[in-house]
């Protein structure tokens, strides 16, 4: 029975760099499909560029909370909001906002349930620390995931900070984050490895997988570009410190 390769990233927010890193990474490992979990766009400064390539390389893409938002702020939002809105072109605005909230996969007997935060939307946050009620959460059918078996595992982004919990048989992770990892300062993704749409038992495997870049690089892109907010977005970058609890 061949097993196939998924790879999951999300969380990409911009930064271009990390994001070739990461692609280039998957590409050496011989993945056969690529599934984005939201957040293409908003905190780094080429959500532009970002947004083309994985439409271009991935082969699901849902949509995050910054997708479902960015697109609507006003001209009165503050000045690195409008700035990361208007680096989007009316199309992308347009293509983020109408993007699924969740996918689901059958791997070797497994359903497999990825969304952007929670089973609720995309806006509602589940942290890595959570409680045994919010975990229930994720693994039911809710309006925004539609009808379907319920999984027995959940993968999603959002909080940027991977990790694998396993309960009673129910398995919730989180991918992490390419373009702004909050656990640490380098770009994170999962790989399931299994047998795609086999409704029976077979060899099954989740990675973790850590991918360094250019740091520097990437914040000098965002300086060349005028990006507001950059020195909050460069503290993040280097050292993995959310801006909301960098000293000021």
């Amino acid at each position: 029975m061949p097993l196939e390769k998924i790879a999951l990233i999300s969380d990409v927010h911009g930064n271009l760099t990390a994001l070739d890193a990461v692609l280039d990474d998957i590409e050496s490992r011989g993945v056969d499909q690529i599934i984005n979990l939201g957040d293409f766009v908003g905190k780094g400064p080429r959500g532009s560029a970002a947004v083309d390539r994985c439409d271009k390389v991935c082969d699901v893409n849902i949509r995050g909370n910054w997708d479902d938002h960015l697109p609507v702020w006003t001209d009165e939002s503050a000045a690195e909001m409008t700035w990361w809105r208007d680096e989007l072109r009316p199309d992308q605005r347009d293509w983020l906002r109408t993007l699924p909230l969740s996918h689901d996969l059958l791997v070797s007997g497994r359903h497999i349930r990825l969304f952007h935060a929670s089973a609720t939307s995309p806006h509602v946050r589940v942290h890595a620390k959570h409680t045994a009620e919010e975990f229930a959460g994720m693994f039911v059918n809710t309006a925004m995931t539609g009808e379907g078996p319920v999984p027995s595992m959940v993968g999603y982004g959002d909080i940027h900070d991977a990790f694998v919990e396993v309960e009673r048989g129910r398995t919730l992770f989180n991918v992490g984050s390419v373009g702004n990892p909050l656990d640490e300062p380098v770009p994170s993704y999962a790989i399931l490895e299994g047998a795609v749409d086999e409704p029976g038992r077979a060899p099954f495997g989740l990675q973790f997988v850590r991918v360094p870049y250019d740091v520097e690089a990437e914040i000098a892109a965002a300086a060349s570009l005028g990006m507001p907010a950059l020195e909050p977005y460069a503290v993040e970058l280097r050292t993995a410190v959310y801006r909301g609890f960098q000293e000021v």
